[in-house]
């Protein structure tokens, strides 16, 4: 069985399976570890090994397949609990943050135990690593965060520093469990947890009225080579991942889990990254699973940082809103997305594309590709809307007028997208809903080698968060302000009425 390596942390080592099944093998394997067998019945395509020793040469074999790897050099390890804490506050940010501190260049913390925390600020050249049965649990009092500047000014540069932000825009707010700042080459790694404990809280209630917002568990700013493996972050007082402006960033193996009603929570959110990897996470959230974004027009027009070079690959979406999501905040545009071999079920929509008027000229969404993915449950598979009603402007006329208005700076662009090799079952709302802009119509879409079925008994909603549309029931795939239309060898059955409905298309062709 043919496998290669992902990323070999100090203390871990990821891997990967060669080919082309989705999240799973056909069949379950064991792992060796210099010849005795450290996993048993894997099933997934891509798998971790921990509790590695650092700077050592392993063998790592499935079968006759053997690959040798080296792990990282640490200079130091440091355990949590050789830290006291003999405050009555029960909390161990403090003791915990002394404890980083203390770390040199390429030192590790390990974190033994349960721990109370606020906000945890990292530094370069670090390994935090959250053991198997050990936990960061966040303060459930919203006053213990500290509440941090949305920007402030630059002495040697005319761009200001964002410090805390919300959808794509800088605004003051409290600050995350695990913060990075201007850091580089930074791993997280463990089987333990981070807990943001929200349900606990007043983080979801009344949620859209907390004068500071609400902490997230991961955040990164203006960071490079930080690697996030294995561990679980759970129950998040929003959005659950955000790295922001970071460059060479990696997912993988990891657990993102919120309970389905739970407001705002995110799975992960890159947000102005480059070169970015999310490899084998398994997401079950309150919202969108992945959302890539590139902040609202002021950021993305002032700082001009796309989302791009991103790899989504072997990863399971569930009952969230979106699994894998592009906007609706792209003020910068996204591009280069490569997202394969994934599995949605019972998400509201799967590959799912939103933006509005607004977002402006930089907001260019293009070289997308969407292959080999299986949905089941999923509502409305296909969705790319340009009338997304978010914002407190999201319902005025001018958003959402269907009149063509001229293209001007605030006007985004949508370009070309494939899916291909698609297997939607028991969908409800519509098979897919692509719905471009009069004065801007989306440059193309093309399907091929895909299958569709629609549930028998579907019930009735709306594809798309736009105004001036029915609900929809087992409707085929709708085409508005497109230009071209590609159909190769798909299969759909279930839907009623007819299968392709298109207004203003340009070209469609169907082979």
């Amino acid at each position: 069985m043919k496998f290669y390596t992902l990323y070999v942390s100090s203390c871990s080592a990821t891997f990967e399976l060669e080919n082309n099944l989705v999240y799973y093998s056909d069949k379950s394997y064991d792992v060796k570890l210099n010849g005795e067998v450290v996993l048993k019945d894997v099933k997934t395509n891509v798998f971790t090994i921990y509790n590695l020793k650092p700077d050592c040469k392993y063998e790592v074999s499935i079968g006759e397949d053997k690959l040798s790897i080296i792990t990282k050099k640490v200079s130091v390890i440091l355990r949590a609990s050789m830290f006291k804490n003999e405050s009555n506050t029960q909390d161990d940010t403090l003791m915990l943050q002394s404890a980083i501190a203390c770390l040199p260049k390429d030192g590790m913390l390990v974190i033994d135990g349960i721990y109370k925390v606020t906000s945890l600020f990292l530094k370069s050249d670090m390994t935090l690593v959250i053991e198997k049965g050990s936990a960061l649990l966040g303060n459930i009092e919203a006053k213990e965060y500290p509440v941090m500047p949305g920007e402030v000014e630059r002495l040697d540069s005319p761009l200001k520093m964002q410090c805390a932000l919300w959808e794509g825009n800088p605004f003051n707010g409290k600050s995350s469990i695990i913060n990075a700042f201007h850091v580089n080459n930074v791993d997280i790694v463990g089987e333990g947890i981070v807990d943001g404990r929200a349900q606990e809280s007043i983080f979801w209630v009344n949620h859209k009225n907390h004068p500071w917002g609400r902490p997230r568990i991961l955040f990164f700013n203006d960071s490079t080579n930080i690697n996030v493996v294995g561990i679980t972050v759970q129950n998040t007082g929003c959005w659950t991942v955000h790295p922001y402006f970071c460059e060479n960033v990696g997912f993988y193996s990891m657990n993102i889990i919120n309970p389905k009603i739970s407001p705002n929570t995110d799975g992960m959110d890159p947000e102005g990254c480059k070169n970015l990897k999310i490899i084998g996470l398994n997401i079950s959230v309150g919202d969108d699973c992945i959302a890539l974004k590139s902040g609202k027009i002021y950021i993305g027009s002032t700082y001009k940082r796309p989302c791009e070079n991103v790899q989504i690959r072997n990863c399971f979406m569930h009952d969230g809103h979106g699994a894998i999501v592009i906007g609706s905040e792209i003020g910068a545009g996204v591009k280069n997305v490569s997202l394969e071999r994934c599995l949605f079920e019972n998400t509201d929509r799967g590959l799912r594309i939103k933006t509005r008027r607004g977002r402006g000229k930089d907001s260019v969404v293009d070289n997308v590709v969407f292959s080999n993915i299986v949905m089941d449950g999923v509502l409305a598979p296909l969705v790319i809307n340009m009338f997304y009603f978010c914002d407190p402007d999201g319902h005025d006329e001018y958003v959402q007028t269907r009149e063509k208005l001229p293209v001007d700076e605030r006007t985004p662009y949508i370009g070309h997208f494939l899916f291909e090799n698609i297997k939607a079952y028991n969908a409800e709302y519509a098979l897919g809903w692509f719905f471009g802009l009069p004065e801007a119509p989306i440059a193309g879409v093309e399907i091929r080698d895909s299958e569709f079925t629609v549930k028998e008994n579907a019930g009735s909603g709306f594809p798309a968060m736009m105004d001036g549309i029915d609900k929809q029931s087992k409707t085929g795939f709708y085409f508005e302000n497109v230009k071209s239309v590609k159909i190769s060898n798909v299969k759909a059955s279930g839907y009623v009425g007819n299968e392709y409905v298109l207004n203003n298309v340009e070209s469609f062709e169907e082979k």
